[in-house]
């Protein structure tokens, strides 16, 4: 959800460095970053020490730092590496920032809200801002070898594109301590299965023992890198996930996707894109045959009975 963000930061020609998490470099890796820092946390002091040491390598002239997360630990981190940073002034962060930025009154969806701060940081640095508000869906860039690695997987599980769904039954954490997973998809992948659909998951190795017992008719493919599963995304007929990163992934990606919706906010977290179909609502998650019922009709089947 910050691509709309970063592709502002490039827009200015500055070499822009992103220090986030170490699976996404390989998400953007077609992307001219000036460098790469992975931010691993808890612990500040570590983060502060990868960005230290980045700083010490490259030497730039002025660094400037735009803090996307909310959280204090990051803010601490670029404080004590040297770098001066714009950020939300949530948590108690105005002492520690240069440019607190106070969030908008009415309420925005996290793709907005962070390119409103992005907006704010680059009027504040006297750079131009290319895009006065984000366009209506995401442009990730897939690297040559993010498509190679998609199409090998499908080649190796014998399914070819357009011709299968591509389900997500798992959500890591808990929002506000419930569970973020729909339990559907079980019956949802046995009914399509009948109708001689292929469904297929390819979670991480971290969830494929709950991706399979949340669905264990489904076709599982190997485990793949972020960029190769985005780009698996948009070789699927259909996309069924949960609210969660798949379906910023395949929003990202431009994919077809249908997103379940019972303990988080749509118009908050949910998928920036217009090709995605959202069901449920906060507090109310979707019925089992109303899913199914919308999944047939995309699909151009008649409904079920």
């Amino acid at each position: 959800m910050s691509l709309p963000s970063l592709d502002t930061l490039l827009d200015t020609e500055l070499p822009v460095v992103v220090c986030a998490r170490p699976w996404a470099q390989d998400l953007l890796a077609a992307y001219p970053l000036a460098g790469f820092v992975p931010i691993r946390g808890p612990s500040w002091r570590a983060d502060r020490a990868a960005v230290r040491r980045h700083l010490k390598q490259s030497a730039p002239a002025r660094p400037l730092g735009l803090l996307l997360p909310d959280s204090l630990s990051s803010a601490l981190a670029f404080r004590f590496a040297g770098v001066p940073c714009a950020g939300y002034r949530d948590d108690g962060r105005s002492l520690i920032l240069r440019w607190p930025c106070r969030k908008p009154a009415e309420p925005l969806h996290a793709v907005q809200s962070w390119h409103h701060l992005t907006r704010y940081a680059l009027t504040r640095w006297q750079l131009p801002v290319s895009l006065p508000e984000p366009a209506e869906e995401l442009r990730w860039q897939a690297a040559t070898a993010h498509d190679v690695q998609a199409a090998q997987a499908l080649a190796q599980a014998g399914l070819h594109r357009d011709t299968f769904v591509l389900i997500a039954p798992t959500a890591t954490g808990l929002h506000k301590g419930r569970i973020k997973t729909w339990t559907g998809f079980d019956s949802l992948t046995r009914s399509l299965q009948a109708r001689g659909i292929a469904v297929a998951m390819a979670p991480p190795a971290a969830e494929q023992r709950a991706a399979q017992i949340a669905a264990p008719t489904a076709q599982l493919l190997p485990p793949l890198g972020l960029g190769a599963f985005a780009a698996l995304t948009r070789l699927a007929r259909l996309v069924v996930c949960n609210d969660s990163g798949v379906s910023h992934l395949a929003a990202a990606a431009h994919a077809q996707q249908i997103t379940l919706f019972g303990v988080t906010d749509p118009h908050r977290t949910g998928p920036w894109s217009n090709q995605a179909l959202r069901l449920g609502h906060l507090d109310a998650w979707p019925s089992a045959p109303d899913v199914l019922n919308q999944v047939l009709e995309h699909l151009n089947i008649p409904p079920a009975a």
